[in-house]
């Protein structure tokens, strides 16, 4: 039964022994069967085909056996079918960005059938896991979806989305609006596929002051989280976001995933230790020796105490330059420690 999966179970707020794992970006990137099939079919070809996307997110789980699987999709998917121009050159071009106010009507849900290779996917996926492993689904928050469009490129100032924030709050409002509506679409999409739980990535919203963060960021993803209210497990991730804890608190998810800035004991002492967490290991400790992976993974399930409701991540994603042989060594550290007997 799904109910008993360990992922959910942490989730749900449950101590759960040992520690439900699975990492930011498992699909892809490190392993060589990956890069294989990417050689042959390129990332739009894997993630458009759903036979290959499905293959692409059950290789992590055959070789390392982590408790969750997360769609293999890029975080703009839902975006594609519209008319925006949306390429990779590697990464994310758009022709046609979002300018103003007379761009936001090509900012929609998506034409019925345009997202059905994502469901297929999930579904595929799902018939392919081994039972106890949960089905993660993700979506990107508003925020970070209006990034792209209002830049077009990958530009690192994020000249696009700080002029809108400041200039044009009214017209980013209205897009954030239109953006939650288009993700609470594709994020139902995915739970009526087979998703048992949902992570939002917020990537670009530590960009942000917390003033601006609660005024613009939070309203969408609160509302993004009170529509799935009550159907799956709802993770919220915001990267450099240790200064906005306790507004991240207020967004409706079931789990914080923390990146490595903030320690999860000083999490727990902000947030209290009711709320499920994930992370939180800086993906660069896997860079290092194994020695290295080991002292970080024991570091971060200390700092949690064994406080129930925690799921071991990564603070983001798998680095490309990552050894193989050191996430099998952080999956069997996680794996073997056990927290400290309570005193009597």
């Amino acid at each position: 039964m799904s109910a008993g999966r360990p992922l959910l179970r942490a989730l749900r707020g449950e101590a759960v022994t040992p520690t439900p794992v699975w990492l930011m970006r498992q699909a892809g990137r490190v392993l060589p069967e990956y890069r294989a099939l990417k050689e042959e079919h390129g990332f739009l070809g894997l993630a458009r085909d759903p036979e290959l996307a499905a293959e692409v997110t059950l290789q992590p789980i055959r070789r390392f056996g982590f408790d969750g699987a997360i769609l293999f999709a890029d975080i703009l998917t839902p975006l594609l079918p519209l008319d925006f121009g949306i390429d990779f050159a590697p990464g994310p071009v758009v022709a046609r960005p979002v300018e103003g106010e007379a761009d936001l009507e090509r900012v929609r849900i998506p034409p019925a059938g345009s997202l059905d290779g994502v469901a297929e996917t999930l579904r595929r996926v799902r018939a392919g896991l081994p039972e106890e492993v949960t089905l993660l689904g993700f979506a990107g928050a508003p925020l970070t979806l209006a990034r792209y469009l209002l830049a077009g490129s990958g530009a690192r100032d994020h000249a696009g989305l700080r002029r809108a924030v400041y200039g044009e709050p009214r017209f980013l409002e209205n897009l954030l609006e239109r953006l939650a509506d288009l993700t609470i679409h594709y994020l139902e999409l995915q739970i009526e596929a087979g998703a048992e739980a949902v992570q939002l990535f917020d990537t670009w919203a530590g960009l942000l002051p917390e003033e601006e963060y609660r005024r613009l960021a939070l309203p969408p993803v609160r509302r993004i989280f009170q529509a799935l209210e009550g159907q799956v497990p709802r993770i919220y991730l915001v990267k450099d976001g240790a200064h906005l804890l306790e507004a991240m608190a207020e967004s409706g998810a079931d789990a914080l995933s923390l990146d490595w800035r903030v320690s999860l004991s000083r999490a727990r002492r902000i947030l209290g230790r009711g709320l499920v967490l994930q992370g939180n290991l800086d993906p660069g400790c896997l860079l290092g020796s194994p020695e290295a992976v080991r002292r970080g993974v024991l570091r971060v399930l200390e700092e949690n105490g064994g406080a129930p409701g925690h799921v071991f991540n990564l603070g983001h994603g798998l680095l490309p330059q990552t050894p193989l042989e050191n996430v099998g060594v952080l999956v069997e550290e996680v794996r073997s420690w056990r927290p400290a007997a309570a005193s009597p």
